[in-house]
């Protein structure tokens, strides 16, 4: 139970921290503080709610992966370098799909509740 709660920890600082310091990430937190309650009034069934909250978690879940690659890439090598930048436009590209993701689950969500 100590390693679990230490764990928590650990995810409880990253969110804190990527929320202090990244626009993207502040961005959003406030794209899934809006659609948490746009989820439970336009989701029709359960399913529908779980895809569109599951939708904004797994976007958000991208982002700090993005920003942890980026902040990495800039520790090891904080000078421009043709390279390192492939990496961070991958990290990019990987969370740009999962918007691409919420975008779909969610103007499915819309057509079929409209």
């Amino acid at each position: 139970m100590t390693a679990l709660w230490l764990a928590f920890l650990n995810s409880w600082r990253g969110l804190i921290y990527g929320a202090r310091t990244e626009r993207a990430i502040r961005l959003e937190l406030v794209l899934l503080a809006l659609g948490v309650p746009a989820a439970l009034m336009l989701g029709g069934s359960l399913w529908v709610r779980v895809a569109l909250l599951a939708s904004l978690l797994l976007m958000l879940g991208a982002e700090f992966l993005n920003t942890a690659v980026e902040k990495l890439c800039d520790h090891l090598h904080p000078d421009r370098h043709a390279r390192i930048g492939i990496v961070k436009d991958l990290a990019s590209a990987g969370a740009f799909l999962t918007q691409g993701i919420a975008a779909l689950v969610w103007a499915a969500a819309v057509i079929d509740r409209f």
